[in-house]
């Protein structure tokens, strides 16, 4: 594998603004939720998805009241520090204290990301008060500075 640019990584997030929210789906204009927009990013800027997402429920990360999402994503990422990430990056998110984190989205410059959410369509927002519920970032594989 290649190096991968952070900015063909933010090309390819923006990409998918404007893709409607869809549950489990990872189709680029077609449908996604946040985790089909990073299965969308990965597919196109690394390669075949390394592993298969189970089917999950709107609800699963308080049904199985385990963190799910970071470990898949220390799994196939590189971990790197909350208050330093970089355009690029995957950010991780927790709504509630103790609960596990269920959301995540691109960093598309130290102030915004692309992310999906039920009700809206991929959008670029400002992190602002998303910082707060920030509590993991990662770098893709091979990411080149």
């Amino acid at each position: 594998m290649s190096g991968i640019a952070r900015a063909s990584i933010v090309e390819e997030a923006r990409r998918w603004i404007g893709t409607p929210y869809r549950h489990q789906a990872s189709l680029i204009h077609v449908g996604c939720d946040c985790l089909g927009l990073v299965r969308g990013v990965w597919r196109a800027v690394v390669g075949p998805e390394p592993e298969t997402a189970p089917p999950y429920s709107p609800d699963w990360a308080e049904a199985q009241g385990e963190e799910t999402l970071a470990l898949a994503a220390r799994r196939h990422f590189n971990t790197v520090e909350i208050d330093v990430f970089r355009a690029g990056d995957v950010l991780l998110f927790r709504f509630r204290d103790h609960s596990p984190a269920k959301h995540i989205g691109i960093a598309t410059s130290a102030t915004h990301m692309a992310h999906a959410h039920g009700g809206a369509c991929v959008a670029e927002a400002p992190i602002g008060s998303w910082r707060k519920k920030l509590v993991g970032a990662f770098a893709f594989p091979s990411v080149i500075d």
